[in-house]
């Protein structure tokens, strides 16, 4: 499947699409609105850039916990009560007077029950697209996010000018609404892909037996750390251009959805392997100028180039289905996702300390020369691994035991 015409006949694949675009938009504009309300009333570059991503830290407890889910749920009811979930948080988050503690509470909450989202939509998207597909299918799902990116951020800040942080929230809350049903009246009901209950102890065990095998614990740290690092200085774009937020973030999404298309659409099968070190080396380097505190125009542009360098993930990902047996793709792709917004929660708390102690922009150049020392020390690993490796091994290093996907 190398073209969009074939993509888009797809059934279900369009629904997919807007119930995700809709739960984006919501985190978009809602994300913004959280991080402007709480800098407002702190005053803080670590407490707005933890109220934007830190709750994302608590994905980590939902990927050891509960991530068996994403395989053995239902997944339309997984992403439909998502949403409704998030829903409901979001507007508890816009009444007035709630005390930054409870903020915390209730978005550490939301990102708690949002570690089965990555897993049930990116195993769902698995089911509803061929094999041959998913690399061009998962590049517009990611161009639909730098998009939904874009115009969430340019409204957001749009908004936040005419409006306050808290009915911004709440049409946040309506976004999320829709999301839900778009989910429930647009996808077909299918069974869970793996059988028996979702449970603590089939987390872990999947989740071991996942990370057992060296080139997928590469594949997972190189969609982790550098990707995480970055995100930390993009946490800092409400404290180092305050009026400008939004328009840095929207440049960033723009950024995304170039790399995206290029990688998913260009870029042939063969030569996409080639490109995960160069992309993420893109994804840092740009960043490292920011130590001269450049003006929003020159900013922009920086973030612009960087953001093509997400479209690193795009390879990591297929690398990571080469190595994952098809029963537990969702729980793969589940811990990808949770690992990746922990990383990110992570790399938040991180780049607001850094600026709390130094200033933005020396934090968003710190966190970029860790992403490309990660990024480096990843490469020389793989190489290694590559030339450890038996000739005429096959792409999947081990074997899963049997338990692990039917327990």
């Amino acid at each position: 499947m190398r073209s969009y015409r074939s993509l888009f006949r797809t059934p279900e694949f369009t629904p997919f699409l807007l119930s995700f675009a809709a739960f984006a938009a919501a985190q978009t504009i809602g994300g913004l609105a959280l991080g402007t309300l709480v800098y407002r009333a702190t005053g803080s570059p670590f407490l707005s850039a933890v109220s934007m991503f830190g709750p994302q830290l608590a994905q980590l407890l939902g990927g050891a916990f509960l991530l068996s889910g994403a395989d053995r749920l239902p997944p339309r009811a997984v992403l439909s009560g998502l949403a409704l979930t998030f829903a409901a948080g979001t507007a508890v988050l816009a009444l007035p007077g709630l005390p930054i503690r409870a903020v915390f509470a209730v978005v550490l909450a939301q990102g708690l029950v949002a570690s089965l989202g990555g897993g049930a939509r990116g195993g769902l998207l698995n089911e509803i697209l061929s094999k041959d597909g998913y690399v061009l299918g998962r590049s517009v799902h990611n161009m639909l996010w730098g998009l939904t990116q874009m115009a969430g951020f340019a409204t957001g800040g749009a908004l936040l000018a005419l409006l306050s942080p808290r009915t911004c929230l709440l049409l946040a809350a309506a976004l999320y609404v829709m999301s839900a049903l778009v989910t429930r009246l647009g996808l077909t009901a299918r069974p869970p892909r793996s059988s028996g209950r979702p449970s603590v102890s089939a987390t872990w065990r999947t989740n071991a037996v996942l990370w057992s095998a060296r080139p997928r614990r590469l594949a997972y740290l190189g969609l982790w750390v550098p990707n995480g690092l970055i995100v930390g200085s993009d946490s800092l774009y409400v404290s180092y251009a305050p009026h400008a937020a939004g328009t840095l973030y929207a440049f960033g999404a723009l950024g995304m959805f170039v790399g995206d298309m290029a990688v998913g659409r260009l870029v042939p099968p063969t030569s996409r392997p080639r490109l995960a070190t160069p992309l993420r080396l893109l994804l840092a380097v740009p960043y490292l100028f920011f130590v001269l505190r450049p003006g929003v125009a020159l900013s922009a542009a920086a973030v612009t180039v960087a953001s093509v360098g997400f479209a690193a993930s795009l390879v990591l990902q297929e690398r990571l289905m080469s190595l994952t047996p098809d029963g537990l793709a969702g729980q793969a792709l589940g811990l990808h996702a949770t690992g990746m917004a922990a990383l990110q929660g992570i790399g938040a708390v991180l780049a607001g300390t850094l600026a709390q102690l130094t200033s933005p922009a020396t934090a968003m150049t710190l966190m970029a020369a860790g992403s490309v020392t990660v990024t480096l020390t990843l490469a020389a690993l793989g190489r290694h691994e590559e030339r450890r490796r038996p000739a005429g091994s096959g792409t999947r290093p081990d074997v899963l035991p049997e338990s692990a996907a039917t327990d």
